[in-house]
């Protein structure tokens, strides 16, 4: 076991808040409108998100503006893991999982309280695994590849396990080819919830962001993109910037040309799916790794509280990149390999949410998306404008700090990243062991908010009623409903319990039944009459009601 010595976090005045941030839309939409800023990031993903408080943290004017809500969408429909990779050596591409390593590391260091230690399991089976006893051995050989490239900085190498010890870890595996076991170590996070905490670290730095806003047209002046015209809650405003960045993802090429006539498509999106099933039903203490019968991909299987989620596929997708899903045929597929890998029998009665989202990834129209390789790529178009796209989740800061590098030589100034080292708000400070130990709310807080919870815990001091859960079976409390409206600028229903909270992923049916009494707390807090909470509920129940029907009936994504 290697250990690293503690390094203390650096510390900054948005990461050690002594009074909660609250986010106004009203006065957000008025400085957009009245300011000119340095730099305007389009797109509300991971990597604008890291963008954004990149350039809020090296002093810049800084902008965000997401057409729908923040992490709305492939950032809250990713693996949910922080990792290097392990398919990525086995593609030749060691550079990236060393640099992937590191950037792991530093969301440990900035984020503790978001991104957690998860051990994954490799079975060793006799005949239809993953790789048989043979194989083990050379596969142990990429473990140690990546343990010295830069796993060891998660504090343990990877394990052979003996097939009792599998057992302990897994005890619904099917254990007659069962052999033994590989275990090594990376880090998960909750996707949207860490989207959201990126914002509002770069607005506590002094950037301006917003929610629901589209950017309908760019600005142009002397033939330079010059800004956005947004439309948002009714209104339309153009936002002046000296820099533009486009990170919408999928949507890339649609903003891309808007600023120039003849751009030609980059963008290839690649399904993936993952579906939700009931934790007495598989009983996993960690992540699995099985194969699927017949495939190339390999699925896994993640422990995440009472619930494991399953996934993913990856496909090339040619529908539309605004209503994405898993449909019944990627929920077969993903119920089979757990079938064959674990005893009982799963059945589409058993799963209780799903997601689907697409990797907008960049490269030719030919050959498998699984081989394709996910480095970012990151441009300056002809008319000024940066734009960014491709890369994962886990080098997010990375990829934010490369894009402002770049919008610094549009702008013309010099200034390197502090991004580094810079914790995100509720890090500074955060004890994993004392919030673990604290049970109860407090513990449920404290890993939600890491020290920011404490200003989730006034609201409940102030009105003990908000304690109570809102979602049954989930432990998400009427008070975080209140503090989505305050402070994170939840617009909506489908903006708490979608993202603010999981509950539409790990508990669809019961979310549903909570979209009313959401839907009441939003309206007091956002003094929204009676006809608009009816509409946001009805949204809510409208879109559930779609994703069952492509999930449960086969119906057209």
């Amino acid at each position: 076991m290697i250990t690293m010595p503690a390094r203390k976090p650096r510390r900054s005045a948005a990461a050690t808040r002594r009074t909660p941030l609250l986010l106004d839309r009203a006065a957000l939409k008025r400085r957009l409108a009245d300011d000119t800023y340095d730099v305007l990031v389009i797109g509300g993903g991971i990597t604008g998100a890291y963008a954004v408080l990149d350039a809020a943290s090296r002093g810049l004017r800084a902008a965000l503006v997401e057409k729908d809500d923040f992490a709305s969408g492939t950032s809250s429909k990713s693996s949910k893991m922080v990792h290097g990779g392990l398919r990525y050596i086995e593609q030749g591409n060691v550079n990236l999982v060393r640099h992937s390593l590191l950037e792991r590391h530093r969301f440990r260091k900035n984020a503790p309280h978001l991104v957690h230690r998860l051990p994954f399991l490799f079975p060793i089976l006799e005949k239809e695994g993953i790789f048989d006893a043979r194989l083990a051995k050379g596969f142990e050989g990429l473990l140690w590849t990546y343990d010295l490239v830069g796993g060891w900085r998660i504090g343990k190498l990877h394990q052979r396990l003996t097939v009792p010890e599998v057992l302990a870890q897994a005890p619904t595996l099917r254990a007659e080819n069962l052999k033994g076991g590989l275990m090594y170590f990376d880090a998960r996070t909750d996707d949207a919830r860490l989207v959201l905490t990126i914002v509002r670290t770069a607005a506590a730095l002094g950037a301006t962001v917003l929610n629901g806003a589209r950017a309908e047209g760019l600005l142009m002046q002397l033939g330079r993109v010059a800004g956005a015209r947004v439309a948002a809650d009714g209104d339309t405003f153009d936002i002046r910037a000296r820099a533009v960045v486009n990170a919408t993802g999928v949507w890339t090429d649609e903003l891309d040309a808007k600023a120039d006539d003849g751009h030609r498509p980059q963008v290839r999106p690649a399904k993936g799916v993952h579906i939700v099933v009931p934790w007495d039903k598989v009983r996993i203490n960690c992540t699995v790794t099985v194969p699927i019968p017949g495939r190339a991909r390999r699925a896994t299987c993640t422990r995440w509280g009472n619930s494991v989620v399953l996934g993913t596929t990856d496909e090339d997708y040619q529908g539309s990149p605004d209503d994405v899903h898993c449909t019944r045929e990627e929920m077969d597929f993903l119920l089979e390999g757990a079938n064959t890998a674990f005893e009982g029998k799963l059945t589409p009665d058993d799963v209780v949410g799903s997601i689907g989202g697409l990797r907008p990834l960049v490269g030719g129209k030919e050959g498998a998306t699984l081989d394709m390789r996910r480095d970012h790529h990151i441009t300056v178009g002809r008319t000024g404008m940066v734009t960014v796209t491709g890369g994962k989740l886990t080098t997010s800061r990375h990829m934010g700090e490369l894009v402002i590098d770049k919008v610094m030589t549009v702008l013309g100034r010099k200034g390197r990243s502090r991004t580094t080292d810079l914790p995100l708000l509720g890090g500074a400070g955060y004890d994993a062991e004392a919030v673990a130990a604290s049970g109860g709310i407090a513990a449920h807080l404290g890993e939600r908010f890491g020290t920011e919870a404490r200003f989730v815990g006034d609201l409940i001091q102030d009105d003990p009623t908000l304690a109570e859960p809102i979602v049954a079976g989930l432990p998400y409390t009427k008070a975080e409903v209140v503090y989505a409206a305050r402070a994170e600028l939840a617009r909506s229903v489908d903006d708490v319990l979608s993202r603010r909270m999981r509950a539409r992923l790990f508990a669809r049916d019961a979310s549903a039944e909570a979209a009313g009494a959401v839907g009441a707390i939003l309206g007091r807090e956002l003094n929204l009459t009676d006809a608009e909470v009816e509409r946001s509920v009805s949204a809510y129940l409208a879109a559930v009601r779609h994703e069952k029907s492509v999930l449960l009936e086969g119906a057209a994504a």
